[in-house]
């Protein structure tokens, strides 16, 4: 992929009549080229007989739509997945609202940035082959069958609404998506359509929820870098990256600063215009979360600008 991370693994699953596959890659041309290769290669001529999507993320979703159409198949995804997604794509074409210009804004964005952030307004539907008009839903615990075994659902959030992995009990295996990644750390963001939400507090929920029914025995199979063993103590990893950040965080309020003075709290490189966004995304969830704990204050200035302060003067993260 042409970007920072170059890569998504998706997963092909036989089963009698033809392949289900697990997630798509971004909308290119190149993608394309790829799974005609796969087509008569690996795959055998075999169609394509259902394709699931983790998750809305492009890399994930991009060819859903190109799939389903070619082989006549079905779309399985969460609901919120889905509904989330074809939202999303609605706005290509459309200028930035002005609630999204307030909202970065709010963060501290200058008039460069700003702007910046209006011409990017409505990617999201680029990367993307339209939809199917409907698509079968899965939910959280239910089973499907594919190859002859069953797949459990597990739902978790954070990262995404309603993000879908799929574990197999007879092979050992976790289809993780993005829920869990093994050296990098799933970006949990605050974006315009729900500037109050708290997803890093759902991230953190889910994730000790995931390690609790999930035996740790299985082989990690990631939506990016390599398959893995040891899901509990990944999960943990995780869960304690993010509650010392929220600490580390905690500390560095403790005078009035904007989301975006925050960056040198939360990250250890330097945030350049790349990167902003998601940047941003993040710092917001870590400070929502702490506003939802009651360990922050939140004061809006004249010119519409956030500002963020600690309430008390020691916090504890640790349970």
């Amino acid at each position: 992929m042409p970007m920072s991370l170059d890569h998504i693994n998706l997963w092909l699953l036989e089963d009698e009549a033809g392949w289900t596959v697990v997630d798509t890659c971004l909308n290119m041309p190149s993608s394309r080229e790829t799974w005609e290769t796969l087509f008569t290669g690996v795959m055998k001529n075999k169609p394509i007989t259902r394709v699931i999507c983790t998750h809305l993320h492009p890399d994930h979703v991009g060819l859903a739509g190109w799939l389903t159409e070619r082989f006549d198949c079905d779309l399985w995804m969460s609901r919120e997945e889905f509904l989330m997604c074809r939202a999303m794509a609605g706005d290509t074409g459309r200028e930035a609202p002005d609630v999204a210009i307030r909202f970065y804004r709010g963060a501290g964005y200058d008039e460069e940035q700003l702007e910046s952030y209006r011409q990017k307004f409505g990617n999201f539907g680029r990367a993307i082959s339209p939809l199917p008009d409907c698509f079968h839903r899965l939910v959280d615990q239910e089973t499907i069958t594919i190859g002859g075994r069953y797949w459990q659902v597990i739902v978790g959030s954070g990262h995404s609404p309603e993000h879908v992995t799929l574990y197999c009990p007879a092979l050992k295996l976790l289809i993780s998506g993005d829920q869990v990644l093994p050296r990098i750390t799933p970006n949990v963001s605050v974006f315009p359509t729900e500037p109050e939400g708290n997803p890093l507090e759902e991230w953190l929920r889910s994730s000790a929820r995931l390690r609790e029914m999930l035996p740790d025995d299985l082989l990690v199979l990631p939506a990016h870098e390599a398959p893995f063993y040891g899901l509990h103590v990944r999960m943990s990893q995780l869960i304690e990256s993010h509650k010392e950040e929220l600490n580390s965080l905690f500390n560095y309020l403790t005078e009035p600063r904007r989301a975006v003075d925050c960056f040198p709290a939360l990250f250890k490189r330097e945030i350049g215009e790349g990167s902003i966004g998601l940047a941003t995304g993040e710092t917001l969830a870590h400070l929502n979360c702490l506003l939802a704990r009651r360990q922050i204050s939140r004061t809006r200035d004249d010119a519409g600008v956030y500002w963020y302060e600690q309430i008390a003067a020691t916090a504890d993260f640790s349970d």
